[in-house]
């Protein structure tokens, strides 16, 4: 866990009146380039490891993939939205709410029992909220977009 918080105080750091220009100029939606773009290089370093056995790349990706969700963390507490722990404690609730058969009492007894448990689960914690699902079209048409910037920023 040290790591961990080693890395929210260099991006406070960094985002700091004395820090890093670029970081401290830096949005949840100027960072949207970014945050495609690095997992994308997750899904290449995948691929790496499938291929080579080299972990080395899918490290690195993971790493600057983290980057991004502490840089919004960070961005989102200052504008007093929310807080890294807030968002570890969203994710860890969800999980153990999503998985009954590991947490709780209830049994399963192949993949397709999970799948519809969590699918349950799922459509329990979005009721009320099923209108987030209109904005699903935009942003993977935005992701698409991005890509092809990232693409080409990349030379291919």
């Amino acid at each position: 866990m040290f790591e961990f918080d080693r890395l929210k105080e260099v991006v406070a750091r960094l985002r700091a009146e004395d820090g890093c220009p670029w970081d401290r100029e830096q949005t949840h939606k100027s960072l949207k380039p970014e945050c495609i773009e690095e997992a994308a290089e997750v899904i290449c370093g995948i691929n790496i490891l499938e291929e080579t056995g080299d972990a080395d790349n899918l490290k690195e990706e993971l790493g600057d993939l983290l980057l991004q969700v502490v840089m919004h963390a960070q961005i989102a507490e200052e504008e007093g939205l929310f807080t890294m722990e807030d968002v570890c404690r969203g994710i860890s609730d969800k999980m153990i709410r999503r998985h009954p058969h590991v947490f709780g009492t209830n049994t399963v007894e192949d993949f397709d029992e999970v799948h519809a448990q969590w699918a349950d689960i799922k459509k329990q914690e979005k009721a009320g909220k099923e209108w987030t699902e209109s904005y699903f079209p935009g942003a993977f048409e935005e992701a698409k977009e991005l890509i092809d910037v990232a693409k080409k920023r990349k030379g291919f």
